[in-house]
């Protein structure tokens, strides 16, 4: 849908009743493939074009979105949404980002779209690959292998006078491996994602991986319950400061449902500690050249010296909070805006994986994580985990069955970050050690 085309859906919700109004459309066209023990066992392919309109009469706001963009469809979704609006409860905090923060020009060029259309016989020969490769090893039963395109586009307009348009593609591919011996099957995996096809490592390497590990835990134990040292793997370890995403969301510290709403501007993570959200990094994987209301963003010091020194914000949740918006909102088609990170990182430390389990002498070394629970008021936190002992330094024998808990506010205070930082996603960190954990085992 072009520029055109949305202004006037704009206009036209100005002329229906509405104060305000912005306009979102997005497209997007995907191919997945997916091969198990040598057979196709899923092809998708997906092709989506949608509309999402946000309107204001007074205090009340509406969203509606709709697939439909025929100017019959258009004329009824303006009409319904302007009519939700002047039912909708008033909210003091609802309107469009003001125009002093809102984002001009083109952009930074980020370089998040690769023009390469990849056929899907190409993308099923990634997937054979991938899966050939998790099947060579003996003692593996059934290898699978994937890959998969999405390209997509996104273009915002309102009333308020902004006007954006970004691009960017998405390249995945992964390999799974079942291994399985006299006493039982583990299944392990390794996958990477990436804006440019290029920047992939290859489907054999991948699939090479899972195998390794499915095979490295076979004769996985259980242990009893100990409180000992315990380093999260730098694939995973991202997951650690998942929770904190939620606790600085701007959103939950104003309704007061964060265990750090008290928290701002005092040391939370040990000094030197820091991580940074930066929306402008090129080619990564949550980078955006502004945020979904427009506004514009840049790098922000989410920990700096180990100190919180900020929240994560959109426009509502900083007028209800006193503060301005730092670029944080994001938003889909069908509500209002939310917040969220871009690429948010763990800056590294100075020892490798190696060195940290050297230093923790023995403990548990987690490669698996599942079934998270979080008290969003306390931080009072528990995950299940599988991984495996290590003593002396060295691995000594995988493990299962286990949960580690604690409370968030302990553990960053006490987390070591490694130095092998890897960019696997919108949110990475070098492995993690916490020098002391309670870890419930049988």
């Amino acid at each position: 849908m072009d520029e055109n085309l949305l202004q006037d859906v704009v206009a036209a919700a100005l002329k229906a009743g509405a104060d305000a109004a912005e306009a979102v459309f997005a497209e997007r066209q995907a191919l997945s493939v997916e091969v198990r023990a040598g057979v196709v066992e899923e092809l998708e392919r997906e092709e989506s074009r949608d509309l999402g309109l946000r309107v204001f009469v007074g205090q009340r706001q509406a969203v509606v979105s709709g697939s439909d963009i025929s100017a019959e469809a258009r004329a009824k979704l303006i009409e319904r949404v302007v009519a939700m609006a002047r039912l909708a409860p008033e909210d003091p905090y609802a309107g469009l980002a003001p125009a002093d923060r809102l984002a001009k020009g083109p952009g930074p060029d980020l370089d998040l779209f690769d023009p390469e259309d990849p056929a899907p016989d190409a993308l099923e020969a990634e997937a054979r690959a991938a899966a050939e490769a998790a099947g060579a090893p003996e003692g593996i039963a059934v290898p699978q292998g994937g890959a998969s395109w999405t390209k997509g586009s996104w273009r915002l307009i309102t009333s308020g006078g902004f006007s954006g348009l970004h691009r960017a593609t998405n390249f995945g591919r992964w390999g799974v491996a079942i291994a399985q011996d006299e006493h039982g099957m583990e299944t392990a995996y390794d996958s990477r994602s990436a804006r440019w096809r290029a920047d992939l490592p290859s489907p054999e390497a991948l699939g090479a991986e899972a195998a390794r590990r499915a095979l490295a835990q076979l004769g996985a134990r259980k242990i009893d319950s100990v409180t000992a040292p315990v380093i999260f793997e730098n694939r995973l370890a991202a997951s650690l400061v998942g929770p904190l995403l939620g606790a600085i969301s701007g959103p939950s510290v104003a309704r007061g449902v964060s265990f750090l709403k008290d928290k701002l501007g005092q040391p939370l993570f040990a000094k030197g500690v820091n991580i940074l959200d930066q929306p402008h990094r090129p080619r990564g994987l949550g980078s955006t050249p502004y945020d979904d209301e427009g506004v514009v963003n840049g790098d922000l010091a989410v920990i700096e010296d180990g100190v919180l020194t900020t929240w994560l914000l959109n426009t509502a949740a900083a007028r209800q909070l006193g503060l301005r918006s730092n670029g944080r909102a994001s938003r889909g088609l069908a509500g209002p805006p939310g917040v969220g990170p871009t690429n948010l990182t763990v800056q590294p430390g100075e020892h490798d994986l190696a060195a940290l389990m050297k230093d923790a002498g023995s403990g548990l070394l987690v490669t698996s994580m599942f079934g998270p629970s979080l008290n969003a008021n306390t931080g009072d936190w528990s995950i299940g985990v599988s991984g495996f002992w290590f003593e002396g330094g060295e691995r000594a024998y995988p493990v299962n069955e286990i949960t580690v808990a604690g409370n968030l506010i302990d553990v960053y205070g006490r987390l070591v970050p490694g130095a092998d930082l890897e960019y696997r996603g919108a949110v990475n960190s070098p492995s993690i050690l916490v020098p002391d954990l309670a870890i419930a085992g049988k």
